[in-house]
């Protein structure tokens, strides 16, 4: 089959379309025929293996997935023992190892149904990214119907799902982007819109805070909030230190938290088929929908790397296969 490979960390200029054998599914496992596969920060950190503490969990000096990718959506080619729930023929969407390629490897439990509604390049814009956001949301946040919510990064790909979970929930949201992506917050069901570049966000106005940009300093964040709202922290691109680069952000607000009235919380998120199917629910229903922002051929993926690395994408970028 054709994959994207690495052999070692670095830019995207390491990646190489290959040749390379078929995966064989073990057990709790399925093979899928990749029909799409979203493009994520989380790719472009696995790649460059940046912050080193990622090289803890993938290989000290090498990567030890030689082929990259998690978001897929496709047609279950075969399952491996033990599987039941899916069968050869069905459509699904999920994360797994490797989706970069024609066939990928991903655990049963974090794989569901494909949308009834989206195509498999909409599908594969979902499942990192909607699940993130709904880990913001729902389990970090705890949004209720009222809730005064700001989510910065809106126009992003956790963004712009984090927008339309808080309406879904009931609350009303402000949402801080650049200047090109302000009608679409907007149409995202976003009440107000501020535009970074022209405007910063008040203080002392938010029930929530979601910040999926990764640039603001924890005092200015809390500036934004009642004096018992919560700060959820999606991801760190605020430094460039190759250690820890923006994670140390993180890791301050963890430290902090049980010291002052206000909720700091470094957002972990976990993939699993119950929270697929419920973004799934909400999508059928017409009240989530993904945005894509451009596809690529798999040929081209160090290209949407670097894309996606610009940090300006509206939406999802996807490789189309």
């Amino acid at each position: 089959m054709r994959a994207i490979v690495q052999h070692r960390y670095g830019p995207a200029d390491v990646l190489r379309l290959a040749d390379v054998e078929e995966p064989v599914p073990g057990a709790g496992q399925v093979l899928v025929g990749v029909r799409a596969a979203g493009v994520d920060p989380g790719v472009w950190h696995l790649m460059t293996g940046l912050p080193y503490a990622v090289r803890l969990g993938y290989g000290l000096r090498r990567p030890r997935r030689r082929v990259p990718g998690l978001d897929l959506a496709g047609v279950v080619a075969a399952v491996g023992p033990g599987v039941t729930g899916f069968a050869p023929g069905d459509e699904v969407f999920g994360t797994g190892a490797g989706s970069f390629a024609e066939y990928a490897l991903a655990p049963a439990d974090r794989l569901a149904r494909k949308p009834a509604n989206l195509s498999f390049v909409q599908a594969a814009a979902v499942p990192v990214s909607g699940q993130t956001a709904l880990a913001a949301v729902r389990d970090a946040a705890r949004v209720r119907p009222g809730h005064r919510i700001l989510v910065i990064g809106a126009g992003g790909g956790v963004g712009s799902y984090a927008v339309q979970l808080a309406v879904a929930a009931g609350a009303r949201v402000t949402g801080v982007c650049g200047p090109g992506k302000l009608d679409l917050v907007r149409s995202l069901g976003a009440t107000e819109v501020i535009d970074y570049t022209r405007a910063d966000f008040p203080d002392h106005r938010y029930d929530v805070v979601i910040d999926t940009a990764g640039n603001r300093p924890l005092s200015r964040l809390r500036r934004a909030l009642t004096p018992k709202g919560s700060l959820v922290l999606v991801g760190g691109e605020a430094s460039d230190g190759k250690w820890l680069q923006g994670f140390d952000r993180q890791l301050r607000a963890l430290a902090l938290s049980p010291l002052v009235g206000q909720r700091l919380v470094p957002l972990v998120a976990k993939e699993s088929t119950a929270n697929l199917v419920a973004l799934t629910g909400l999508i059928e229903a017409g009240r989530l929908r993904p945005v894509v922002d451009r596809t690529f051929p798999l040929a081209e993926t160090a290209e949407s790397i670097r894309h996606v690395e610009g940090g300006h994408a509206t939406g999802k970028v996807v490789i189309a296969l």
